[in-house]
């Protein structure tokens, strides 16, 4: 009696490890099973569930999956109990990273995760970066998802394409369960993309463009045109503003150009007067009150 109660202890305490032949799910007696193809979790033989139940393990069911020939490992869970006995069936993409071949034995151990708070993925594909709200997509494809383990290449399916995820990093560990969290989520550049390369513009310096000066010069004669000088001699100061405002001819839109000759193309440019000081130096200077006097009336000299 008491060593059928060890023994029942003993069966209590101690963790799930089996081997079993891994196949891939499209060797799945049945229907085919895309919504086991698309996630993270596999089918097992019935057997392990009664084993399962009467183990001490924690809830939801966790496995590490191990391919000791290879030394490598991943993290799932499990969907349903209705695999051949020893046998399981797993997506197409964690053999991949498992390096397994339909048939070959990998360990089964049942395990604790810590719930994630990060991940960050990076996409195997630029065609990735099509997609309007990537966040969005991919926090709707791990739904079918119970784990993930840092180094491992997911797959997710959108709108008819495959797009595959590597696993950068995961926090709080390398292995995390993601049931029921509130994960933050980042993105790293895809693999070989490349920044687009813009060209850098020459700055030009943007000059606004009065309709008016586009007009042709005015012609005949033109009211208060002239020069004016002060009547104290200094030199009236220039102002580039009086220069460039000249009188022009009043712009009017609609109006064609009737001097326009077949076959001619004018380019108009907006050139503003240089005011060359040599030329102003070079003229004589106005001196108020410097002219010549007469006098109307000649006096006589007395004898």
């Amino acid at each position: 009696m008491f060593q059928f109660s060890l023994s029942l202890f003993n069966d209590i305490l101690r963790p799930f490890n089996t081997s079993y032949r891994c196949w891939s799910v499209s060797m799945l007696p049945g229907s085919e099973r895309e919504d086991v193809e698309r996630g993270g979790k596999i089918i097992m033989p019935p057997s392990a569930l009664n084993t399962l139940t009467r183990l001490n393990i924690n809830y939801p069911m966790l496995f590490k999956l191990t391919n000791k020939r290879s030394n490598r490992q991943t993290h799932c869970g499990v969907l349903e109990f209705i695999a051949d006995e020893e046998k399981i069936y797993i997506p197409y993409w964690m053999m991949k990273n498992l390096l397994l071949d339909e048939g070959d034995m990998v360990q089964v151990e049942s395990v604790s995760l810590e719930v994630a708070t990060f991940s960050k993925f990076q996409p195997q594909n630029s065609e990735f970066l099509d997609i309007t709200n990537p966040k969005a997509v991919l926090e709707n494809c791990l739904r079918n998802f119970a784990c993930l383990t840092t180094g491992d290449v997911i797959a997710i399916k959108y709108n008819q394409k495959i797009y595959e995820m590597c696993v950068l990093e995961t926090k709080p560990g390398n292995a995390v369960s993601i049931i029921e969290c509130d994960m933050n989520v980042e993105f790293a550049a895809p693999v070989g993309y490349q920044e687009p390369i813009h060209e850098k513009k020459i700055a030009t310096e943007e000059m606004m463009v009065d309709p008016a000066d586009l007009m042709p010069e005015p012609t005949g004669f033109i009211a208060f045109k002239g020069s004016g000088n002060r009547l104290d001699g200094k030199k009236k100061k220039e102002n580039t503003d009086d220069l460039l405002n000249q009188v022009k001819a009043a712009y009017q839109r609609g109006i064609p150009d009737y001097n326009y000759t077949l076959g001619t193309i004018q380019f108009l440019r907006n050139i503003r007067p240089v005011i060359n000081d040599k030329e102003n130096e070079n003229q004589d200077e106005f001196k108020p009150f410097a002219g010549s006097g007469s006098v109307l009336k000649t006096k006589t000299k007395k004898k």
